[in-house]
């Protein structure tokens, strides 16, 4: 099911795509090799999530560092941010006024969200295939190597050495779209970057 608001689900498959930044011809390979080797990554986001009654779009940045710290912030249409700090996911609905807390290795378990934080959880976790070329950007399909992942694919395309968008379709039909800009794979992040203290306040709820 889907809210007004922009769930956990979500972030998982923009983790996934936040730990991608090179394809070229070969693209799995080059995927794997940036999956080994990247360190850091930086970059804005649009996206647009379907289902069979409503479509939903939202933008936003990222930030990334291995191991297993991440930051989301959606700026519109609701501004929300989403803070992995490797052992804590922060999921603070600035709206609401409300902080949502979660284990992070619960949270994530096998969703893409894993790869952050094991670079071994690519080759684990999915079954990489090449998934051909469309308007310049070619693509790297990943299937869930198990049955209750909770996702069917997901579809990742690159334009030129650049990651592009990503395509996802969970268990529920819903559809993610994502288009991402602004690419930077050494982004010198630090590691306050990654910390969140619940504003006061605010209610804070543990799952």
């Amino acid at each position: 099911m889907m809210n007004t608001r922009f769930s956990l689900k979500t972030l998982s498959a923009l983790a996934l795509a936040g730990t991608i930044g090179f394809a070229q011809a070969g693209a799995i390979d080059a995927l794997k090799k940036f999956n080994s080797d990247a360190d850091g990554l930086s970059g804005s986001f649009s996206q647009t999530v379907k289902n069979k009654k409503k479509t939903q779009t939202a933008s936003g940045s990222f930030k990334i560092q291995r191991p297993g710290l991440f930051r989301w912030e959606y700026t519109t249409p609701y501004k929300q941010v989403i803070v992995g700090d490797g052992k804590t996911i922060w999921l603070y609905d600035v709206d609401l006024k409300q902080v949502t807390k979660s284990n992070q290795n619960q949270t994530i378990g096998d969703s893409p969200a894993a790869i952050l934080s094991n670079k071994t959880a690519l080759d684990a976790s999915y079954s990489l295939k090449e998934d051909g070329s469309a308007g310049g950007v070619d693509y790297v399909l990943a299937t869930p190597k198990k049955n209750n992942a909770g996702y069917k694919y997901i579809r990742i395309g690159f334009k030129g050495d650049v990651l592009n968008s990503m395509q996802l379709k969970d268990s529920f039909g819903n559809e993610t779209a994502i288009s991402f800009n602004n690419i930077n794979t050494k982004p010198g992040l630090a590691r306050s970057t990654f910390t969140f203290t619940p504003p006061k306040g605010v209610d804070v709820l543990s799952r």
